[in-house]
């Protein structure tokens, strides 16, 4: 028999009629229509999952969503404000912490959990903070050091301006003349 419930995602409340056994990422992708979290492995252990329920890491496909009702969740979709992206989304795009997306959402989430606990972590506390998110395409040292640069701030400032410019100068290069 399916329950109401009200889920507080990202700052917006979201009324929803689910049955008492739907995980916290169905109810995410199924009913509130957020798709950036993930499905992984589905036994929690791979970190693709991952959103934050009151300031801690959860994994998603383990989280029962009528047990989250009362609590803030943030999903990959909560980062960015305003169109601009939260240093570490900005990170992972600048240093290229990822290849082919399927962990970004979890690994993006999991280092925003950490940082907001500890805003100046060690490499060592980063690569342990970081093991419970698996990606199967890096050797992991772009995503290392993309949370490092959040840490030591040292992504620019505004990297779309950034992105824009250097398109800009590409295009006035002419390389790609039609003859």
């Amino acid at each position: 028999m399916k329950q109401h419930v009200v889920l507080k995602v990202n700052g917006e409340d979201y009324e929803i009629d689910i049955e008492p056994n739907k995980l916290l990422l169905h109810a995410l992708r199924e009913e509130v229509g957020l798709t950036g979290t993930k499905e992984g492995c589905s036994i929690g252990v791979c970190g693709a999952c991952s959103v934050i329920v009151d300031g801690r890491l959860v994994s998603s496909c383990l989280t029962l969503a009528i047990a989250c009702q009362g609590k803030e969740i943030t999903t990959i979709e909560g980062l960015a404000k305003d169109g601009k992206l939260h240093p570490v989304q900005q990170a992972f795009l600048e240093y290229g912490g990822f290849q082919c997306g399927i962990c970004t959402p979890g690994q993006i989430i999991a280092a925003k959990a950490l940082l907001d606990q500890n805003p100046n972590p060690s490499e060592e506390e980063v690569k342990e903070w970081m093991s419970g998110n698996l990606c199967r395409c890096t050797g992991y040292y772009k995503i290392l050091e993309s949370v490092m640069a959040v840490v030591h701030n040292k992504i620019s400032a505004d990297f779309q301006l950034q992105r824009e410019h250097k398109t800009a100068k590409i295009q006035s290069l002419n390389v790609y003349k039609p003859h």
